[in-house]
């Protein structure tokens, strides 16, 4: 039995395409190999990818547990890295908006992992819409995933400023991807920061790191291996693994914020 509580930590962006499905799945890979029991969720449940990500082909998702009474453990797949995940389906419309109902279902769900896993990363969809910022909420840590685009940062602005103004969160750390160098990570970091602080008061931006541009990323990608199993030894692997050592050392919210949480029970109540 495990006697601490799980971090669970979101890993969200406003724009697609920065990269945060992949991060994702390195971390967990990451994670996985420092000893920790890890579940990766993929939480883009329309257009979910983490199972493409990793080259596998999960007999049942969260579709099932919605819709087929499905068990937890029945979706739950083993990967070759030493993680788990819990893929969702893609190209079902009924699944971009969970009901009340579902929601419910899916933290219930979740509660027979409370014991057993020391990270729960939640993969986001991107943008602001209902399901984002539900698992938004439902996370203890949300890590932002930004790069130096412009697009990027007016989008990662816009995802910060509707979790504050609608769900009063102020606490976030960014993770810059895809940058030439560190110089460039923590500019358009810098510029993030400038806005919330002038627009947003009361916002707390926390750099965790970046991760630079890695030809071997999409060599793995088509691959379909985390890059951290197929390049081990490239910058964006360094980079990612000096994060997940970083992760460990980080404190566990341990209190609730008025959002309804994974393993809320044993916030409430105590471990």
């Amino acid at each position: 039995m495990k006697a601490d509580l799980p971090l669970v930590m979101s890993v969200t962006s406003g724009k697609g395409g920065v990269g945060k499905t992949n991060i994702s799945v390195n971390l967990a890979c990451c994670l996985a190999r420092e000893g920790k029991s890890v579940v990766l969720l993929d939480a883009d449940l329309g257009l979910a990818n983490v199972d493409v990500v990793l080259g596998l082909t999960p007999k049942k998702n969260l579709f099932h547990l919605f819709h087929d009474d499905a068990t937890l453990a029945d979706v739950l797949t083993s990967t070759p890295y030493g993680f788990k995940i819990l893929p969702a389906s893609s190209g079902v419309s009924e699944m971009l908006a969970l009901t009340a109902g579902q929601k419910i279902t899916l933290l219930e769900a979740m509660d027979e992992l409370e014991d057993t896993v020391d990270y729960l990363i939640v993969d986001t969809g991107a943008g602001i819409n209902e399901n984002v910022m539900y698992f938004n909420l439902a996370s203890q840590v949300r890590l932002v995933i930004l790069t130096p685009e412009p697009t990027s940062l007016t989008d990662a602005y816009a995802l910060i400023k509707v979790m504050q103004q609608n769900h009063d969160v102020n606490d976030f750390k960014v993770l810059v991807n895809l940058a030439p160098d560190e110089k460039a990570a923590l500019d358009i970091f810098r510029r993030l920061y400038k806005a919330c602080d002038h627009f947003l008061a009361g916002i707390s931006l926390d750099y965790v790191g970046f991760i630079p541009r890695d030809a071997s990323v999409r060599k793995a990608v088509i691959a379909q291996k985390p890059f951290c199993v197929q390049e081990p030894a490239g910058a964006a692997c360094k980079a990612l693994t000096a994060m997940a050592k970083n992760m460990q050392k980080w404190d566990v919210p341990n209190a609730l914020d008025g959002n309804i949480k994974f393993f809320w029970k044993r916030l409430l109540f105590g471990q």
